[in-house]
């Protein structure tokens, strides 16, 4: 039978990408590294694949890099726009082992060793810095419950560690100790640029003879007793053994597509860039407030500032808005008092892909068995990318995951499994 007919969006050209095919691309998504942007080369998509992937994003391209890394052949990743258009086109993201629950912490670590070798594998610079996260506790509650967290990384090999206000101070000299019980300090995590490791996974891939369909948009699925048959694109339909959603905020539309629930709902956040700083910023941790969830780093010439505005509604809006910069500064006037009066020189929006647990969604229908997923992320989808990319390889081989992620089955919301809520997300 045909599946649901949905999700178009007017684009504007096919593309395979080839190494030849990928150059830099400035522009609003593309961050202060640039993203990817493709050449057209075939008018319309390949008619058959063993695995196509939805999303092309840092996901996306992980996941196919994984899979041909492992000698899949005839892989098609399809994408609305130009890849790491979406989420992952975030200017600097977090890399971080610091989580409560210990799955998170487990993807962590695995990814945060993949980006430490990612100049080896697959190849390329992704300009991480381990300056370390440094979590600013305001309540003896929040110090007592990132004390317990610290005792659960420590054991599974994380080097965090409580701090008192002074060095916490000392860690990052904007924060004042007013009103400070504490902090947590994790100096193994650090920032990496999202659209570097993007175009490093990419390329990698379209050597390897990965196909990359961008500005492409998915139109349906066709589905058949428990199987997914076909892709269907505003460039052509698509035969397949394999399907993979790595949509991101759109990851419900196309789960509907397959008649296969995921709980993704589409929040905007924004962040800013100060203007150049003279004297140079002190080379600090990622810090964050986390009773308001202020946070800001180090960023070229500069610090970025963000905050998650609990007065967002959800939407696929990424207009950028400085408005929220009132929120920012009314925090950071108590707690890293010098930042408030900054100037800044714009910013990015982009959209989180939330669940009700903050947990990802990972793993394959029990339904339509062919039909895996990998979204949800909740903040945290680039620092997990390179874990999830060798989880969903194994998935689609059939293979016992290098990391069991049972509890993240997108079935733990009907089925009455018990639910893990994450307590340190951004």
């Amino acid at each position: 039978m045909t599946g649901r007919q949905l999700f178009s969006n007017a684009p504007v050209l096919t593309a395979t990408v080839t190494p030849a095919g990928l150059r830099p691309a400035r522009g609003p998504a593309s961050g202060r590294d640039g993203l990817l942007t493709s050449s057209p080369v075939f008018p319309t998509v390949p008619r058959t694949a063993d695995v196509v992937i939805i999303g092309g994003g840092v996901m996306g391209t992980g996941i196919a890099f994984h899979l041909a890394e492992a000698g899949v052949r005839k892989i098609v990743v399809v994408e609305r726009g130009e890849l790491g258009c979406g989420s992952s086109g975030k200017p600097i993201g977090g890399v971080r082992a610091h989580f409560s629950d210990p799955l998170n912490i487990e993807l962590g670590s695995r990814s945060l060793r993949a980006f430490r070798d990612f100049p080896d594998r697959p190849g390329a610079d992704i300009r991480l810095d381990t300056v370390g996260y440094l979590f600013l506790l305001t309540s003896e509650q929040q110090a007592a419950d990132f004390e317990a967290s610290v005792r659960i990384q420590n054991a599974l090999g994380v080097p965090s560690r409580m701090v008192g206000p002074e060095e916490a101070r000392r860690l990052c000299p904007y924060v004042s100790t007013d009103g400070l019980v504490g902090a947590a300090h994790s100096p193994a995590d650090g920032h990496a640029r999202p659209g570097l490791v993007v175009q490093g996974y990419a390329r990698a891939a379209a050597r390897a003879g990965v196909t990359f369909a961008t500005h492409t948009a998915v139109t349906g699925l066709d589905t058949g007793g428990d199987r997914v048959t076909a892709v269907h694109t505003d460039r052509g339909r698509i035969d397949c053994a394999t399907v993979v959603c790595a949509a991101g905020a759109w990851s419900a539309r196309i789960g509907e597509m397959a008649g296969v629930p995921l709980p993704v709902r589409p929040v905007r956040r924004q962040l800013a860039f100060t203007a150049p700083l003279t004297p140079p910023a002190p080379r600090i941790p990622f810090t964050i407030d986390f009773s308001s969830s202020a946070y800001f780093h180090n960023s070229d010439d500069g610090l970025l500032f963000g905050l998650a505005d609990p007065g967002q509604p959800d939407g696929f809006d990424t207009t950028w808005t400085p408005e929220w910069l009132e929120l920012f500064r009314a925090v950071v006037r108590d707690r890293a008092p010098a930042l408030a009066d900054m100037g800044t020189v714009g910013g990015w929006a982009g959209l989180y892909e939330i669940t009700p647990d903050h947990n990802a969604l990972i793993g394959r229908s029990g339904e339509v068995v062919n039909f895996l997923y990998a979204t949800g992320f909740s903040g945290h989808g680039f620092l997990q990318a390179p874990a999830v990319g060798e989880i969903v390889r194994d998935l689609c081989l059939e293979r016992t995951p290098c990391v069991d992620v049972t509890p993240l089955s997108a079935d733990r919301f009907s089925s009455g499994a018990q639910v893990r809520p994450e307590a340190h997300v951004v």
